[in-house]
């Protein structure tokens, strides 16, 4: 993980594979056709560390192939809590697959009846400068409670923290006990998302593939992260990600078409 004064909830990745796959998406020699490819191959690694660190983990014992001939054949070990459920959010702005690609990678080693996939209708609110004054919930699709559960938000990119702040309300409001964690999952993350997030809803892990902040001061940005906070900054004057993906909305779902 990247080294960052952003307090003990925020996660950075600096892993050589996801950087190097992160760099391929945000490519202008990188189409539409790879893309949703890229995307896909990124959040499934993202969700295996996310599941890794977040899930609790229990010792269980399990038969192998071999138990039918060697009845010490049975493996002992660290599992993740297969009692656990694991809801994850699908936010239809960048379109659902993310949320889909940690979908089916958490039903390969989670019970599938324990994993839901629920989603939320989300849209940027603009002023008459384009600048981007919150986030608009135009419908849900929402299983059931989540009580206990873990909820996963994957999020593609981090730019002003607006989408993630909005979700969480969402599951926060809910009738019921309320969920054991939140998580958010980005390819891509701003300082500006990472200090509305942290502000606005203390106790939400928030991990990404990458930290963007390519408007930040010299000073800063020779810094580790975090330590001149209010001099980071990677958001332009019309809230896209620099030096982010571009449009990656766009990309996925092809809307040029």
């Amino acid at each position: 993980m990247l080294s960052h004064r952003y307090g003990p909830d925020v996660h950075l990745f600096a892993d050589p594979f996801l950087l190097t796959l992160l760099a391929r998406i945000s490519s202008p020699d990188t189409g539409t056709a790879q893309v949703p490819g890229l995307v896909r191959t990124a959040y499934r690694r993202l969700v295996q560390e996310v599941l890794a660190r977040e899930f609790p983990v229990r010792d269980l014992h399990t038969q192998t192939r071999m138990t039918a001939s060697e009845p010490r054949a049975f493996y002992r070990g660290p599992h993740l809590c297969p009692d656990t459920r694991l809801i994850i959010c699908a936010v239809i702005r960048a379109g659902i697959l993310p949320a889909q690609a940690c979908y089916e990678a958490a039903i390969e080693v989670l019970p599938p009846e324990h994993v839901r996939l629920d989603f939320l209708n989300m849209s940027r609110t603009t002023d008459d400068q384009h600048q981007v004054t919150g986030v608009r919930l135009d419908g849900s699709k929402i299983g059931g409670p989540v009580d206990d559960a873990i909820v996963l938000i994957p999020d593609p990119m981090g730019a002003t923290g607006g989408t993630v702040c909005r979700a969480v309300d969402v599951y926060r409001d809910l009738p019921g006990k309320g969920p054991q964690s939140i998580v958010a999952a980005h390819l891509m993350v701003t300082p500006e998302a990472i200090r509305r997030v942290t502000a606005m809803h203390p106790g939400v892990r928030l991990y990404s593939g990458r930290l963007d902040r390519g408007l930040s001061s010299p000073r800063a940005l020779g810094a580790e992260p975090g330590l001149f906070w209010d001099e980071e900054r990677g958001l332009s004057d019309v809230q896209y990600i620099i030096p982010g993906a571009g449009g990656m909305g766009e990309l996925l779902t092809n809307s040029w078409v």
